[in-house]
């Protein structure tokens, strides 16, 4: 398994281009599906059909998306150094001083104009990245190239660090889930979405494709267990958070009591989330077609939106284990 979420964060993979990702995704998955698809903005739609006895199965879809962060050039000048936008929440305090990896392989380094204020706050406008150009004519970078963080992957003790976990802790979680199920009462739908770092793009064909009766989206949430952090009541290794609330919705009551009677009765240790920034692919779920029962189950993670996200290995399996055994039986609501 951690072999499996250090070959996906360290794989290329900025929104709008998931292509590599889902290659990685479609070698694990291939041989435990019933269908595969592919949609027109790069979703990867994975069936698990239930099984011939099941009675008023519903059709569930479980949402991870593949993209990351990013960065794209914008401009080049005379010297070769990289003037750049971010490509989803790229934060400029993370930002300085960070290696991207461009598209074409090119690596470079993050650099900042001047320092008039060192405790200010550092905007991306005033950074450049150098390639080590000596001049425009030989950047190897052009213009409306895309990059992301480039940094390995690496085991701290029962944690684990690496660029992307968000939300490549959440394709695992999919990924390993399909692996474990066996047979399902229920009709499984597990999508690698796109585009969702630049507001939630992929997720919503997706949904519209499926027109699912529950939709879960799997991704990370932002801890509240380091110095200063904002008073939220998730931490690292406490087990798998069941979303009540986030910025862009409020879950279903339905799937909030459905994740939390089944952590109880699992014995699975469980956070419950009332998130204070950001989304997740749920967010558009829940307003497909004519709506849909929706809800996230959340991996806590510190640092979220750098090139050093940390997660627990223990929440990684809980949420593993809650989310099988959600989807396994028939659901009565």
């Amino acid at each position: 398994m951690k072999q499996l979420l250090k070959t996906l964060t360290e794989t290329f993979g900025p929104s709008g281009y998931e292509d590599e990702v889902r290659k990685v995704i479609l070698k694990e998955v291939k041989s435990l599906a019933d269908e595969i698809h592919v949609d027109a903005l790069g979703n990867l739609i994975v069936r698990k059909k239930p099984a011939k006895n099941s009675k008023n199965p519903k059709k569930i879809m479980l949402a991870a998306h593949m993209d990351e962060i990013g960065v794209v050039a914008s401009h080049i000048d005379r010297n070769g150094f990289i003037r750049f936008t971010n490509v989803g929440g790229t934060f400029g305090k993370y930002t300085l001083g960070a290696r991207v990896r461009f598209m074409n392989g090119v690596i470079g380094v993050v650099g900042y104009d001047r320092f008039e204020n060192m405790d200010s706050t550092l905007p991306i406008n005033k950074m450049y990245i150098d390639v080590g150009a000596k001049s425009k004519a030989d950047c190897p970078v052009k213009v409306g190239d895309f990059g992301a963080f480039e940094r390995s992957f690496v085991e701290m003790g029962n944690r684990l660090v690496a660029k992307s976990l968000d939300d490549r802790s959440g394709v695992l979680v999919l990924i390993e889930t399909l692996r474990s199920i066996k047979s399902s009462a229920n009709d499984l739908y597990f999508v690698f979405t796109t585009q969702e770092e630049v507001g939630v793009r992929g997720v919503g064909s997706a949904a519209y494709y499926i027109n699912p009766d529950i939709g879960l989206a799997v991704d990370v949430a932002p801890t509240g267990d380091t110095p200063a952090s904002l008073k939220m009541a998730i931490e690292l290794g406490k087990g798998p958070c069941v979303k009540i609330r986030d910025l862009g919705m409020l879950s279903d009551l339905r799937i909030v009591n459905w994740m939390i009677q089944t952590a109880e009765k699992a014995k699975i240790p469980y956070q419950r989330e009332v998130l204070l920034v950001g989304s997740t692919d749920a967010r558009q779920i829940q307003i497909s077609r004519a709506g849909v029962m929706a809800g996230a189950l959340s991996i806590p993670c510190r640092y979220v939106h750098s090139a050093s996200e940390m997660i627990d290995v223990d929440d990684l399996k809980n949420s593993i284990k809650l989310l099988t055994a959600m989807v396994s039986k028939n659901i009565l609501f």
